[in-house]
């Protein structure tokens, strides 16, 4: 069985259920597994059988052989997933591909984690009798995924916070006009990393954590990092040969999960890091320092992110495990915005990634030549990771690339009309939220505010 610890040294020996639970380590490290289990030979079959074979080891001990599959059975399936093969591999020219990650209920790829996560929560909810607070940040997409996994869970409050503004029309919508007397939706005055930022200091209060059993949905939950995995396996085994995976991502969760993949025997030849304008990211692989900078709202909103939670696990791995140095990044990281690693570091993490950026010229450019070419609308998020696609073939590929489609066009429809002059229709699970009414509160960047609002409701 499989065990897990923190990335800074503070604690071992936790199961799976008490990383599920917990979500953030009480030393404020990250939880992640002692070893990543190797799957011999190849792994094939449907995305439910690709999920079992890829999460059994990760939850052995909570979940039996038997109730992971009736669990899955009952997620990676209509009506759940409007997909029939629940994850399509979709053909660009030029060896190009597209894997199409937003079939789920919300219509984006935190779907696959959180349908999962939610379902979980019960599950060990269900054997203690106990309840949980679930406190969560979004730049856009985890919000609503977590809210319509979890909602109708009894055992369950729910606080998101958002950056006020700076989402999407339709990804706010998507959480504020779902009529659920247990969720709480809370804009914040300020970026997705002050979201981020108070969820964490939120978990740092070890008298609130106890007193609500606080827990966690965002991707520093492990559980959301274990169920990402699966479909870079199931996307891969679709190919005779090693791919390349291009993901866009501003918390580096998604493409983690990838790096873990290949750890793990996936057939995966390269892992892109596609960033906007926002490219803490991509300038770290460039130079080897970690700098933040001010956040610059893009028309890829849910990448508009500064302070990159799941980079600490990665982090962890090139370091060798080595916490106390991690620790000491992470506070320089916390005290002056910055770090930087040794040549040799940069030089290994180089070997597991390349990373490349979008402008919003490049995004819009993406976005039209995609529709005039294949006849198919993108969304912003989606089109950063072509822009970088592309810009990776011409310079480096000559096999299959894989572009994460990581959500629908119709959330962003503004940003698809200016690039494409066409308007994505509106699926039918969105097609009313715009005339419901919302409900959901703003409240300052203030930890004492936002505790005080929690303690409240």
């Amino acid at each position: 069985m499989i065990a897990y610890h923190s990335t800074r040294g503070g604690e071992s020996g936790k199961s799976f259920e008490d990383v599920l639970l917990a979500g953030l380590a009480a030393d404020g490290g990250l939880y992640v597994p002692e070893f990543l289990p190797s799957l011999p030979g190849p792994v094939r079959g449907s995305y439910i059988e690709t999920a079992q074979h890829i999460l059994c080891p990760f939850t052995a001990g909570f979940l039996t052989a038997q109730e992971l599959q009736i669990t899955l059975q009952q997620i990676y399936a209509p009506p759940v997933f409007a997909a029939p093969d629940i994850a399509p591999l979709r053909p660009l020219q030029d060896n190009l591909y597209l894997l199409e990650l937003f079939h789920g209920p919300t219509l984006a790829f935190k779907d696959f984690a959180l349908q999962l996560l939610g379902r979980l929560f019960d599950h060990a909810l269900r054997k203690t009798g106990k309840t949980i607070t679930i406190i969560g940040a979004t730049s856009g997409d985890t919000g609503s995924a977590a809210i319509e996994g979890c909602r109708h869970s009894t055992l369950t409050r729910m606080f998101m916070l958002h950056p006020h503004g700076r989402v999407s029309d339709v990804q706010r919508r998507q959480m504020t006009t779902l009529n659920a007397p247990n969720v709480y939706n809370i804009a914040i005055e300020g970026t997705f990393d002050d979201c981020q930022a108070l969820v964490k200091a939120l978990f740092a209060d070890a008298y609130l954590r106890a007193q609500h059993n606080l827990a966690a949905v965002n991707s520093i939950n492990w559980a959301r990092i274990a169920a990402q995995i699966v479909y870079y396996f199931y996307a891969a085994q679709q190919f005779a040969e090693p791919v390349t995976f291009v993901v866009p991502t501003g918390n580096f969760g998604n493409v983690l999960a990838g790096y873990y993949a290949r750890a793990m025997g996936a057939p995966i030849k390269d892992l892109v890091v596609a960033s906007n304008r926002n490219d803490i990211l991509t300038r770290f692989f460039e130079t080897g320092a970690m700098t933040a900078q001010p956040v610059q709202p893009t028309l890829s909103p849910s990448m508009d992110i500064q302070i990159s939670s799941n980079f600490e696990r990665y982090l962890f791995a090139l370091l060798q495990h080595d916490a106390q140095h991690l620790k000491t990044l992470m506070q320089q990281f916390r005290d002056e915005g910055a770090f930087r690693v040794s040549d040799a570091l940069l030089a290994r993490a180089r070997q597991d990634f390349t990373a490349l950026r979008a402008s919003e010229t490049e995004t819009l450019a993406a976005m039209k030549d995609v529709y005039a070419q294949d006849k198919i609308l993108i969304d912003p998020h989606t089109a950063v990771g072509v822009h970088a696609a592309r810009q990776f073939q011409h310079e480096k590929n000559k096999g299959p690339v894989i572009v994460l489609a990581t959500a629908h066009p119709a959330k962003f429809p503004d940003a698809v009309h200016r690039a494409t002059g066409q308007s994505p229709a509106l699926p039918a699970s969105l097609a009313t939220i715009l005339q419901k009414p919302e409900k959901f509160t703003v409240l300052p960047a203030d930890l004492t505010i936002i505790k005080n609002f929690i303690k409240e409701a």
